[in-house]
């Protein structure tokens, strides 16, 4: 993934032109309209293929680089857009030249490249060594990965005061509330302990998760969702929401009907997932 020796690029575009800048200004402002990313609440990065960077940025014109505060030569070469530190959702759409950046991880893995965008000394999203610990994770597991977005999902978050926050129990609890969860996300759900964010310490913790899950809950925080695509990544974050939502209109009423855990097993059975061994009482 080293730098083309042929460069398509002609012509700057306007940002919103761009199809991976503007996939990430939409997908920004649905976030923040659905409550998800209060302030600057949230990120959110995506791998990107060269090629397709080079059809419309010059690679070849590093406007600066940064250093990440761990080595990441697992990613080198590889091509990323990112949210920006303490940007707001909200005004992506309208300057994402200031609220965005496409980063490329220099050959040795030892500097971030910016190629566009975090303009006026703007920098990554603080949570970049969890995206990128997670990113190197689950390439592992699938190598077409592409996808981190972290949110402050509001339902996902109240349900961590309330439930215990055993990742089997969670898990089932969630299967429970809609009949798509054990097809979307058949795999569960991770939870880390609380932990103070943005550090090496709680991305570590996140991406040994992701050897397992594709998305991870912070307690009293978010979550993490990743996929093969932004629609991917967004749609498991969107599906645990409704659940937990759910979840937290009918916790508090005596139910007189559920679906159990035998219909969980005929539905995965008939959408072919095979749900996370252990978690249903069969």
């Amino acid at each position: 993934m080293s730098p083309s020796s042929v460069n398509e690029y002609v012509a700057q575009p306007q940002p919103l032109d761009i199809p991976f800048v503007h996939e990430m200004a939409k997908i920004t402002l649905c976030m923040w309209r659905s409550g998800w990313d209060e302030r600057n609440g949230g990120n959110i990065s995506c791998i990107l293929e060269e090629q397709e960077v080079a059809r419309y940025l010059d690679i070849t014109q590093v406007q600066r680089t940064l250093e990440p505060t761990f080595p990441v030569a697992e990613l080198a070469g590889m091509y990323f857009i990112v949210t920006g530190s303490g940007k707001y959702f909200k005004n992506v759409m309208d300057d994402p030249e200031s609220n965005l950046g496409v980063l490329r991880v220099s050959a040795d893995g030892q500097r971030l490249e910016v190629l566009w965008g975090l303009s006026n000394g703007a920098v990554p999203t603080s949570e970049l060594p969890a995206h990128f610990m997670t990113h190197i994770e689950r390439l592992h597991v699938d190598p077409q990965h592409r996808v981190v977005i972290h949110n402050h999902a509001t339902h996902t978050l109240a349900m961590t005061f309330v439930h215990e926050l055993d990742e089997r129990q969670f898990t089932r609890t969630l299967w429970q509330m809609c009949t798509e969860c054990i097809v979307v996300f058949p795999d569960g759900i991770g939870i880390v302990p609380w932990m103070i964010p943005g550090t090496s310490e709680i991305g570590r913790a996140t991406a040994d998760k992701m050897k397992q899950y594709r998305a991870v809950i912070w307690p009293q925080h978010g979550i993490f969702g990743t996929g093969n695509s932004i629609d991917e990544a967004f749609g498991l974050i969107e599906t645990i929401e409704k659940a937990a939502q759910i979840y937290m209109l009918i916790a508090h009423l005596p139910l007189c009907q559920k679906i159990t855990d035998p219909q969980l097993a005929e539905l995965a059975k008939a959408f072919g997932v095979t749900p996370r061994t252990g978690i249903l009482q069969l």
